[in-house]
């Protein structure tokens, strides 16, 4: 199955060009690169009423907090707009167990996602399923509680899990960094290693910058 790779002067701006265009159903995600991804999505189109967004995954605390990936997303992004999207916000602060139930019920029995946004951790995680931790096996639900991190912050996290995540029509990596190299190779490269998830997340195209993209 293909991977499409695309090392860029600049992947977040590629990213924002897929989100200004987007309508539907999109999936997006927390962390550094993605926020300015999001920043510059929410200064070139004001109307986002055609747009649904869910999330690949939370920290167990409140929207509030500044560990929230919705926090971050709604200082860079929804409250800029005029009209913003509708929002499926995953409720961390209901805890880990709660709020991946919660959110299960607000997905529903089908997934529908017409983008999803993905970010590769320098373990090779994706949303909040770590490597070496039970969650990313799970295949009978769309939505799973993780009582304990893999990186810091050290916090309970609710993340889509693999089958959720691998029905998204279209699936994006953004990848930036230096010390995201060997993920890359490890999940992307000619010989994946398939203990990562990351390696099973097919078709898909990788944004990468040119420090994410080693040699």
């Amino acid at each position: 199955m293909s991977v499409n790779l695309e090392v860029l002067n600049d992947p977040a701006t590629a990213v924002a060009d897929l989100l200004v265009q987007a309508t539907g159903d999109i999936v997006i995600t927390g962390g550094s690169s993605p926020k300015r991804a999001y920043e510059l999505a929410a200064a070139r189109r004001s109307d986002w009423s055609d747009v649904t967004v869910w999330f690949t995954d939370e920290r167990a605390v409140p929207p509030d907090h500044e560990f929230s990936n919705f926090a971050m997303v709604d200082a860079a992004w929804l409250s800029h707009v005029a009209t913003p999207p509708t929002v499926h916000r995953m409720k961390g602060e209901l805890g880990h167990e709660a709020g991946a139930e919660d959110y299960a019920a607000q997905l529903g029995d089908d997934t529908r996602f017409d983008l999803m946004l993905l970010g590769l951790g320098p373990d090779g995680h994706l949303a909040s399923l770590f490597p070496n931790r039970p969650e990313k096996h799970i295949t009978d639900r769309l939505v799973v509680g993780v009582p304990e991190a893999g990186l810091e912050p050290f916090v309970p996290r609710i993340s889509l899990t693999a089958p959720a995540i691998n029905s998204a029509k279209q699936k994006i990596f953004l990848v930036t960094g230096e010390n995201k190299v060997p993920a890359v190779r490890r999940a992307f490269g000619d010989e994946p290693d398939q203990e990562l998830l990351a390696a099973h997340v097919r078709p898909v195209t990788v944004y990468l910058d040119s420090a994410a993209a080693g040699r």
